[in-house]
């Protein structure tokens, strides 16, 4: 059955490589696959997402604050009001109907509106859920429809939204086909955006103390961490490659003996991790989060979360390790396919639900 699907993404970021982060490459990853298997699908997006999707970038009002409100810096009114606008705009012009019936609409953003206007529409509201609990999205779930349904990535997470929204788990997906196989090699890689919740500094700690060459890739969007933790830790065998994306990134993925995955906080999903695995590079990465869903004995080592001598040791045992075990991993468990199979599912539940009210 061909559904008509409303994809909503972040407003602030585009769906577009390099990836600002997860929730921009599952969005990108779902939309490409629904298209492949013949459904229609709207794209509500931030500008320059990519042209293949022919995404409709989120409308978004122009708004001057005035000095009194522009004295609080920690409200930053602007991008507040832009995306608030945005959502608004988009929510509205659904209800009225302006883009034409759907079957589903799938949110992927983290804004409240989404979720707490979800009664206005006449589909049913899929949201998927990227990040713990954010107070705003808590609050809009006391007002959202009762065929509102929830996702989360990993089993972690929907634990832990467990107090507010029941959610089934459907692990995020990457496109193994993409991400193939390489021959590994003597370095290790991490991979992501270097800022302090991703730890990056641990991992270079923890490389050194293994006695492996380490490569960074990813964008800094901290400057002040960067120069404070990881420039003067660069050298003697750890290098920055800048922000790599497309083939270049998955080459040096599948050149890597291990990859290394050090989040400082209880990690939602692991994105990076399912990418080495895909590129039949084990993983040695902190036991945070959903990261014991992904990494097992077979193609990985966990470590002690923040404890980097335990992560030396997991370096060096998961370089030792069966890459065609690792790739197997991915493709049976993370491939895009996988996942959109379960999104499928529950689209034409959700569409069977609002036929039979």
């Amino acid at each position: 059955m061909r559904l008509r699907i409303c994809l909503i993404a972040s407003s602030r970021f585009p769906v577009a490589e390099p990836f600002m982060g997860g929730l921009e490459a599952h969005t990108h990853s779902l939309a490409a696959a629904l298209k492949r298997r013949g459904h229609e699908v709207l794209v509500f997006a931030g500008p320059g997402s990519d042209p293949a999707l022919e995404a409709t970038t989120l409308p978004v009002a122009p708004f001057s604050s005035s000095e009194a409100a522009r004295s609080d810096v920690g409200g930053r009114p602007e991008q507040w009001m832009a995306e608030h606008h945005a959502y608004l705009d988009l929510m509205l012009a659904l209800a009225r109907g302006d883009h034409g019936h759907v079957d589903v609409v799938h949110n992927n953003s983290l804004h409240h509106l989404p979720i707490a206007m979800s009664r206005t529409l006449s589909a049913p509201l899929l949201t998927t859920l990227h990040t713990p609990p954010i107070a705003w999205l808590e609050s809009a779930a006391e007002f959202a429809a009762s065929n509102a349904h929830y996702v989360a990535v990993s089993d972690h997470l929907a634990r832990s939204w467990e107090h507010v929204v029941t959610a089934e788990t459907i692990p995020n997906g990457i496109d193994t086909a993409a991400w193939r196989p390489g021959p590994g090699g003597p370095r290790a890689v991490w991979s992501g955006r270097l800022v302090a919740e991703k730890a990056p500094h641990e991992a270079i700690d923890a490389a050194r103390l293994a006695g492996v060459p380490l490569d960074l890739v990813g964008p800094a969007h901290d400057p002040a961490y960067f120069a404070r933790e990881v420039e003067p830790r660069l050298g003697a065998g750890v290098r920055y490659l800048g922000h790599l994306a497309g083939d270049p990134l998955r080459r040096l993925v599948g050149e890597a003996g291990v990859a290394v995955v050090t989040p400082a906080w209880d990690e939602p999903f692991g994105l990076v991790a399912a990418e080495a695995l895909a590129s039949g590079t084990p993983v040695a990465a902190y036991a945070r989060g959903a990261l014991p869903e992904i990494v097992t004995p077979g193609c990985g080592r966990l470590a002690v979360g923040g404890d980097t001598a335990s992560l030396a040791v997991a370096i060096r045992e998961a370089m030792t390790l069966d890459r065609g075990a690792a790739r197997r991993r991915a493709v049976e468990h993370f491939d895009v396919e996988v996942m959109v199979d379960r999104y499928e599912e529950t689209y034409r539940w959700l569409s069977g639900v609002r036929d039979a009210a």
